[in-house]
């Protein structure tokens, strides 16, 4: 059980810092499980994806007080009844791909070699873009057009594929289509929200049955670890990239994925 409890610590971990960075905690999560035996099947199939609401909830107490004026302001603000509809058209290509090929996804991407290619070309585009000479016009994550926030959308699907980065797609997309780097990641953090939140609850419908009471204190210990580690990152990372740009992350990511290649072909 300690065994267990410690793997739930790690795991919460993995996830809270790599959600909303560009380097995908879905990729992250299966090279830890390939590698380090950090499966989940002594948590549930549902573990992963319900210590993500620790993460969610990271970005609403961050947010909390613009989300607030946001939502209670959308009736007669005009502004901010345009960004609530450009999230939720950003976040529709996701859920209806989503549900339609979740099947798909869970048992033909959900491999290693998939995770590891996909990390070293997504750093690659990170690098690419993070040096490019763009001339953003957008600076407000809530003011792009709604043409904008759809076609991020559309980018956001790729991350269906493990190792791509949900937030790394989101933020590319976004900086091609005319955003600056700060926008680009913040809008990140807001589509994040519905996003995560729908694969919560689907997730959940399906497989609620199978939580114990072990699974229970598993899943807590992991949600809160999760809420901490995804809180600091939030806090920190928009400053950073404002900063210092992508390359980190994009670094990162080449690493990892060429270290996971190695360690497949040497068939560990």
């Amino acid at each position: 059980m300690l065994y267990d409890v410690f793997k739930a610590a790690v795991l919460g971990v993995v996830e809270g810092l790599t959600e909303f960075l560009p380097v995908s905690s879905t990729g992250h999560l299966l090279l830890l499980e390939r590698f380090f035996g950090f499966d989940d099947d002594a948590f549930g199939k549902t573990f992963v994806v319900l210590i993500q609401l620790g993460a969610i909830l990271a970005i609403l107490s961050v947010y909390f007080v613009r989300l607030w004026r946001i939502a209670t302001g959308m009736f007669t603000d005009v502004a901010a009844r345009r960004f609530v509809i450009g999230v939720l058209v950003a976040f529709l290509p996701a859920a209806v791909i989503g549900a339609l090929a979740h099947g798909f996804i869970k048992d033909v991407l959900f491999n290693p070699w998939v995770v590891c290619f996909t990390l070293i070309v997504g750093g690659a585009i990170l690098l690419w873009v993070d040096q490019l000479d763009l001339k953003p016009r957008f600076h407000d994550a809530t003011g792009f057009p709604l043409p904008m926030y759809l076609t991020i959308g559309f980018a956001q699907c790729l991350a269906m594929i493990p190792g791509v980065s949900r937030s790394g797609a989101t933020i590319v997309s976004g900086m091609l289509l005319g955003s600056d780097k700060r926008a680009a990641a913040e809008f990140s953090f807001f589509l994040a929200i519905p996003t995560m939140a729908g694969a919560f609850a689907y997730d959940l419908a399906k497989n609620y049955k199978l939580m114990t009471a072990d699974n229970t204190i598993l899943v807590a210990v992991g949600f809160a670890v999760s809420f901490v580690a995804a809180w600091i990152v939030v806090r920190t990372f928009l400053d950073y990239v404002t900063r210092h740009g992508f390359a980190l992350f994009a670094w990162w990511r080449v690493i990892v994925g060429t270290l996971g290649l190695i360690g497949l072909a040497l068939g560990r």
